[in-house]
């Protein structure tokens, strides 16, 4: 390994990963920052402290917000209790990118610029939501590298505005249609979120290559590592030439510290479903309940992961053999078993599914799921129920169509096969070397 290393320029460089701190962009950095540990890079992270003991088990330093606020996914909602309150989408959307995505980007770049003081890191990783990217990229005299954690977000004008789930037009009338709609999303809908992006970047004297949120931090890296595969992701005229396709990138997890699951039921049931909203939707009634009621004590096994949100509660109100409720099961020993994932359209979840072979029932819009979920539907993976609360009909409905319907699991083997193809670790310790040597070169 030691060779290795010499060969591709990154042995004892430091390396800083900073991410926001939510489970959907820190967990999928977990792997990439253990195997670049494991190989002889060191390695600290800047996020929340709400990550520390984690990080601790995998021997990296956590560098906890300062200067920053710390907004994370068990405080969000407490130092925002507004954002419940909103009535449409694109209000929550707005205020969303305004107050998590947009507003920390100064405050993040100053305590970067402090542990910088204390630790000399020769390149950055980012998830690509990280509000100080576009600063990082400007002041920082080092490689900064994000890592697409959602579906690719790069502005494309033959496609329909980033966030809402539009599918790609297919005729005239829609792309007439579709110029029309990001017309209004540019004028009205993002207008105020972009405006305050592009003040603050103006403040700090930094140019911006980009329109819009999404796009500006797509440009702004000096390579864009994209989670996932061609065949889950939409056609664009003009790409960006800092944009690569990694595959899936997945969590680290221990094996000497994970305990087996298992369950006797899983042989009981011929059909297994597999459910959940994730770790930060924690209103159940959106897409758990609505599943229970489905297909309480009927021919299906369906499993709920609740993420901790009343699982007790859940437990009490389905007393049913064939439902299992638990906070957490680990995804890659319950996937096995099933043959549907009912999701509201987590990123790492869906590729998880996808690795087992797994067709998907999709509902999810806020947190940038209702493009996950547009994904799925339009390269029929599965079914996009288009909405966050579907019913007990449009439940039924789509689990029994993607069950009898071949062509859904037919596509997701192929996607998996595709998948198969890339060592997403491995890419990207390529391109960091790459970019470390040419760094040092210049």
């Amino acid at each position: 390994m030691k060779s290795q290393l010499e060969q591709n320029g990154l042995q004892n460089k430091k390396i800083l990963i900073a991410t926001v701190a939510a489970d959907g962009h820190f967990k999928p950095l977990t792997g990439l920052a253990k195997y670049l540990s494991d190989i002889g890079c060191e390695v600290k992270w800047y996020t929340s402290g709400i990550y520390k003991n984690k990080l601790d088990s995998m021997g990296i330093v956590n560098y906890p917000f300062k200067f920053a606020k710390d907004i994370n996914g068990e405080t969000l909602n407490e130092i925002f209790p507004e954002r419940n309150a909103f009535q449409t989408a694109g209000e929550k959307v707005n205020f969303d990118m305004i107050n998590v995505f947009i507003e920390p980007g100064p405050d993040q770049l100053a305590d970067i610029i402090e542990i910088r003081k204390d630790f000399s890191f020769d390149a950055v990783i980012v998830d690509n939501m990280f509000p100080a990217l576009p600063y990082l990229s400007a002041r920082l005299d080092v490689p900064v590298v994000a890592i697409g954690i959602i579906p690719l977000s790069e502005d494309d004008e033959e496609l329909g505005p980033y966030g809402p789930g539009f599918y790609p037009p297919s005729t005239h009338e829609e792309m007439m249609r579709m110029v029309e709609v990001r017309a209004m999303f540019r004028e009205e809908v993002y207008k105020e979120s972009t405006d305050r992006l592009i003040t603050l970047l103006d403040a700090h004297g930094i140019a911006h290559k980009g329109v819009n949120f999404f796009d500006i931090m797509t440009k702004a890296p000096d390579r864009y590592l994209q989670i996932g595969t061609p065949s889950f992701e939409y056609t664009r005229s003009k790409p960006g030439a800092n944009i690569e396709f990694i595959g899936a990138l997945l969590p680290y997890s221990d094996p000497r510290k994970e305990e087996k699951w298992t369950d006797e039921r899983l042989k009981k049931y011929e059909k297994v479903l597999l459910v959940t909203q994730g770790t930060i939707e924690g209103d159940v009634s959106k897409l758990i309940i609505p599943t229970l009621e489905t297909f309480k004590n009927s021919e299906y096994l369906v499993i709920v992961t609740t993420g901790g949100f009343e699982t007790e509660k859940l437990a009490n109100d389905y007393p049913y053999d064939n439902v299992i409720i638990k906070d957490f099961i680990p995804f890659d020993q319950v996937m096995p078993h099933a043959d549907v994932y009912i999701t509201n359209g987590g990123y790492g979840g869906t590729l998880m599914a996808i690795g087992h072979h797994l067709p998907m029932v999709c509902a999810g819009l806020h947190e940038g799921k209702a493009e996950i979920c547009a994904r799925v539907g339009y390269f029929k993976y599965g079914i996009d129920l288009g909405t966050e609360r579907p019913n007990h009909t449009q439940i039924k409905e789509a689990v029994e169509r993607v069950i009898t319907d071949p062509q859904f699991k037919t596509n997701v083997i192929a996607l998996a096969g595709e998948m198969e193809h890339y060592d997403a670790p491995a890419i990207c310790t390529s391109i960091l070397s790459e970019l470390v040597s040419a760094s040092k070169v210049s």
